[in-house]
């Protein structure tokens, strides 16, 4: 799914994600209430790797039933390309 929906916003909703910091630069992470990770991301509270690369924007998001699945799939991601990330923000979601 891709980012822009409503959904993912409580504490019982895990999600995958990525973010475009300020720099152009993406991260990616999991989390069970994404609204809130974002603002932590833009706070300075959120990863070592944002911290400088404030403001970030979330680009993408997909929701799993558990937490292990989120963070599956997070490390996934991270495993790609930027190149293949892009394309997945693209896609919405099939790669």
């Amino acid at each position: 799914m891709r980012a822009g929906g409503d959904r993912c916003k409580s504490d019982n909703e895990n999600c995958a994600y990525i973010v475009k910091c300020a720099d152009g630069t993406l991260y990616t992470g999991w989390t069970n209430h994404l609204e809130r990770r974002i603002a932590a991301h833009n706070a300075g509270k959120g990863a070592r790797y944002t911290r400088s690369r404030r403001p970030v924007e979330l680009v993408y998001y997909e929701i799993f039933a558990t937490k292990e699945e989120a963070q599956s799939r997070e490390y996934h991601i991270k495993h790609l390309t930027r190149d293949e990330k892009l394309k997945l923000i693209g896609s919405g979601g099939d790669i």
